[in-house]
């Protein structure tokens, strides 16, 4: 909708970003007729002052020279995306959402899963969360949730993350040409599933990693370890020269699936599907030519020593000893709390200083004129240009779009993630920027902010800067269906 005020912030808001340069325009102007008028007289009288003060002029040249090279020394070294490749799981894996109620009732009838008087009030629970989830008919379930009986074997778990991850892998050193010899930080996330030997390890005996490779494996860290995941291997890049970060975020389905009957334990099994990402890092110079992006920023916030904050999102065992993750009523508020802090640290370091004068013109007023000013919510659309929200479910995508005034468009790549591949856990984030760069809307100074929230309780974000306009990579995830989409989605 046209509004007069909405014109008048946008010229505001171009004054105070090139304030600058409007500044040093006329200044420039004055410089230059001022330099024309000059006479001959005038340039030896400058010559004479400059043979007579030699000495001092060079101790300062030299002083100068030496405080750059200390600080270009010194500096932190850029982190470069290269590239990255989401897991796009065979088609056979596909499950509608009649498939898997069909699948369940099955299950149930057998025995297999725990019967209880009110089998018939929980699968109608589950079918509303599935129909209202924003949840697509195409989404991933693991080939051992397929079977009749279901397989959840530590062999069946196993055989699902290293498909998931290796597909990955496989798909970025090929689409990079980085050979494997050349990767000297190893960071691999996945929440719930950390056996022995670790992720990471399986991924060293696989591609023969050199023997001195930094390797981390992070473990029930939630959905928002993918960013964590990131700002350790930015951390680790400041201190090794010279060398690349693979970073890999998975979550495992088949262990974690809940055969109970606590309702607050089957909302995860209507949500979560199979997905993975690996990302390669450098702070190479070279690699700026063909990287893809720039990491500008990131910002966590962990606000565990909450007590509410900490048991919010718990895996323990039910009423039945069945293991699940309880999901506390306290989640929204927290979830809430936490969002806020991260916005108000990240804000800062990102919006333009139009935006950062209205926010502390509004507080004062609201502080010595008149209470009951309700708070400036800072624009975060001059910010940035894309948003990649944790695909976490249809209620935080609408609550964030909600409260940071964004338009559809802004969150249809988390939208439609979730109704294409469900909630990946860590890795949606990068299916959401594989959706935006299929779609060809990343163009070269784009800014894109990816936020996730997890269990402890965390919220964490990046921030990336494209380096050109960007295409997307082989074997893009949205490649086979991106004529589909965007969807409507019923809500």
């Amino acid at each position: 909708m046209y509004s007069p005020l909405n014109n008048i912030k946008m010229v505001f808001n171009y004054l105070m970003t090139h304030r600058l340069k409007l500044c040093f325009l006329p200044l420039s102007i004055a410089i230059a007729m001022q330099a024309f008028h000059l006479s001959t007289q005038d340039l030896h009288s400058f010559y004479l002052y400059l043979q007579k003060n030699f000495t001092s002029l060079t101790i300062f040249s030299i002083s100068l020279i030496l405080g750059w090279t200390l600080y270009i020394m010194n500096r932190p070294k850029p982190v470069y995306l290269v590239d990255f490749s989401c897991y796009l799981p065979p088609s056979h894996l596909k499950a509608s959402v009649q498939k898997i109620m069909h699948h369940v009732r099955v299950v149930r009838e057998s025995g297999k899963w725990g019967k209880t008087d009110e089998n018939d009030y929980l699968m109608d629970f589950v079918t509303k969360i599935l129909e209202r989830s924003g949840l697509g008919q195409e989404t991933y379930v693991p080939e051992g949730l397929h079977c009749l009986p279901i397989e959840q074997t530590m062999v069946g778990s196993r055989k699902e993350t290293q498909e998931v991850i290796l597909g990955a892998v496989d798909n970025l050193f090929r689409n990079t040409g980085v050979s494997s010899s050349d990767i000297g930080i190893l960071v691999v996330n996945s929440s719930t599933f950390n056996p022995t030997p670790s992720l990471s390890t399986i991924i060293v005996n696989k591609y023969k990693l050199r023997e001195n490779i930094k390797s981390l494996n992070l473990g029930g860290m939630g959905c928002s370890a993918g960013v964590i995941a990131i700002d350790v291997a930015k951390s680790l890049l400041q201190v090794h020269r010279n060398t690349y970060a693979l970073v890999v975020s998975t979550e495992n389905i088949t262990q974690n699936l809940y055969v109970g009957n606590n309702k607050s334990m089957l909302v995860t099994n209507c949500l979560f599907r199979v997905g993975g990402a690996a990302v390669l890092l450098s702070n190479l110079s070279k690699d700026r030519k063909r990287a893809k992006y720039k990491l500008v920023h990131t910002v966590r916030v962990h606000t565990g020593a909450d007590d509410r904050s900490y048991g919010c999102a718990t895996q323990e065992e039910d009423e039945d000893g069945v293991v699940g993750v309880t999901l506390s009523k306290d989640l929204p508020m927290v979830a809430a709390r936490t969002l806020k802090i991260n916005i108000a640290t990240l804000g800062p370091l990102v919006l333009p200083i139009s935006e950062k004068l209205l926010f502390f013109v509004t507080f004062l007023r609201k502080k010595f004129l008149n209470p009951k000013i309700k708070h400036y919510i800072p624009d975060f659309k001059l910010a940035f240009e894309h948003f990649c929200i944790h695909a976490g479910g249809r209620a935080l995508i609408d609550e964030l779009e909600k409260n940071l005034h964004l338009s559809p468009l802004h969150v249809e790549a988390s939208r439609m993630t979730l109704h294409r591949f469900g909630n990946t856990s860590s890795s949606s984030i990068w299916y959401e920027l594989a959706y935006t760069e299929a779609k060809g809307r990343m163009k070269k100074g784009d800014r894109t902010w990816q936020i996730a929230l997890g269990s402890g309780f965390k919220c964490n974000s990046c921030v990336w800067v494209a380096l050109r306009n960007v295409k997307p990579s082989a074997n893009n995830p949205w490649e086979d269906c991106l004529n589909k989409y965007p969807v409507e989605i019923d809500i």
